[in-house]
């Protein structure tokens, strides 16, 4: 997508058209259309099962699904069944069309092409939600939750995105914003008029501090909660990394193919086996984890060995939480040290009992199998419960469970209201007059409107659906 058809697209009505759904070995693919004249352009390359003309199916109720052949000079090309939405009551506000016909390559490429032939563009990324926002279907936060939804990785992920596609983010913004606008309202009618003039309803206004202190308060402690929301979201969206360390052949990648319950990592007895760090996502509690197995650390002359080493160190720094394998090598050398984010395990109990007591000093390693599967229950237990301590707080926050921040966006503009009204009662302690602190209460209200898109400029946006998937 060049810049150039970025900007002839994103705003106009022009009729356009993308799967919905990806072409390939399938029993259905979907094509969605949408814009100004779709509904008849279709027409003219459909054939109704019944033998109506396409005068009736331009005359199609909107919600109808009709039955018939996509054809092109006369030549059937695909049997279809054709969804027909009318302005206002469609996914875009505009007169929109859902063509599902058969699956496989050829079949969706061929109607694609009648398609774009009878007057159709390629839809660029996200255009169709756009639409829908910019024709009042939709706030940006729902128009973001689309995207999440799709990218979800488990279950409690996907709810989560429903919630603010249900309006749960855009209901708590809007409250917050209406509750600023009260307080900026009032620090502007007394910028606007004398003391005499009008009437004050506390100590604090008579005094000319900032007007309904309270509520504006209030907004700043609600805001802070869903800043602090952002966290574990990215948790629920991106995952936490899970790092599987240790020296080689102590049975890490053996551990990694019993988590992951299918076997990805190469397991020999030769150590330095693994030379480079291999992942996959597995859901633990319905949180998405990057499951990492690295290669064995140790001094190593092999220079393609000492790369994977050294990228295997990087990752443990990154880590979230670290699964360290010990063995008696680990115990000769004493030099393992005992860190609150890594769970050790001592691997491979079947052949090499865990000596009591352990000889290394603050460490409790949990005795585990990855061959016959001893243990291996008891640490799904201990990963379960370091997951839940780095969520424990956020988890505690009951008004996290109706609202919740979705997208870097969305928190940046949180935090730049909060240090709006932050530095708004700095300058009040300080005794600074009204006309200093109105304008930052007014930045903290346009921070809002921006995550709903109340407030938003034509750049914003193009940049922000653009990250969209074709056909969304």
């Amino acid at each position: 997508m060049t810049n150039e058809n970025t900007k002839a697209g994103y705003g106009d009505e022009s009729p356009i058209a993308a799967f919905a759904t990806t072409p390939g070995n399938s029993a259905l693919t979907l094509i969605r259309c949408s814009g100004k004249n779709s509904i008849e352009l279709i027409s003219s390359v459909f054939l109704s099962a019944k033998g109506k003309d396409a005068s009736q199916f331009i005359e199609t109720a909107g919600n109808t699904i009709v039955h018939g052949w996509i054809i092109s000079a006369g030549e059937k090309i695909d049997e279809v069944l054709v969804s027909v939405f009318r302005a206002p009551k469609s996914y875009t506000g505009e007169d929109s069309l859902d063509i599902c016909c058969h699956g496989g390559g050829a079949a969706g490429n061929a109607v694609m092409n009648i398609i774009k032939n009878a007057g159709f563009r390629d839809a660029l990324p996200g255009e169709f939600t756009f639409r829908s926002f910019m024709n009042g279907k939709i706030d940006l936060t729902r128009s973001e939750s689309v995207m999440e939804l799709v990218s979800a990785k488990t279950d409690l992920g996907r709810r989560h995105a429903v919630s603010r596609l249900g309006g749960s983010l855009e209901k708590e913004i809007n409250e917050l914003k209406n509750m600023l606008v009260q307080v900026l309202a009032a620090a502007e009618i007394f910028l606007d008029y004398s003391e005499d003039e009008i009437s004050a309803d506390s100590d604090e206004e008579k005094a000319g501090r900032l007007p309904k202190r309270e509520v504006a308060m209030d907004v700043l402690k609600r805001l802070k909660e869903l800043a602090a929301s952002w966290h574990l979201e990215r948790i629920y969206q991106e995952g936490i990394t899970l790092v599987i360390a240790g020296p080689p052949n102590a049975g890490k990648s053996s551990l990694f193919n019993s988590l992951l319950k299918e076997d990805r990592s190469i397991v020999t007895e030769v150590p330095g086996t693994t030379r480079d760090w291999i992942e996959a996502f597995v859901s633990i509690e319905g949180i998405p984890v990057r499951l990492i197995d690295t290669a064995g650390l140790r001094d190593s002359a092999d220079s393609v060995e000492k790369i994977g080493i050294e990228r295997s160190r990087k990752l443990l720094e990154e880590a979230d939480l670290v699964l360290y394998l010990l063995n008696e090598d680990e115990i000769n050398n004493k030099n393992t040290s005992c860190l609150s984010e890594y769970l050790y395990i001592w691997n491979k109990c079947d052949i090499s009992p865990l000596p009591k007591p352990f000889p290394i000093q603050n460490i409790n390693p949990i005795s585990v199998s990855a061959k016959t599967g001893e243990g291996l229950k008891e640490l799904y237990t201990e990963i379960i419960s370091a997951i839940n301590k780095q969520t424990a707080d956020l988890k505690s926050n009951d008004r996290f469970s109706s609202a919740s921040v979705g997208t870097v966006r969305q928190k940046k503009l949180v935090d730049a209201a909060c240090i709006a009204l932050e530095e708004a009662f700095a300058l009040e302690e300080n005794e600074e007059p009204l006309d200093l602190i109105a304008p930052l209460l007014r930045y903290a209200v346009n921070s809002l409107g921006e995550i709903t898109g109340e407030v938003s400029t034509a750049d914003i946006l193009e940049e922000m659906f653009s990250r969209f998937c074709v056909g969304k």
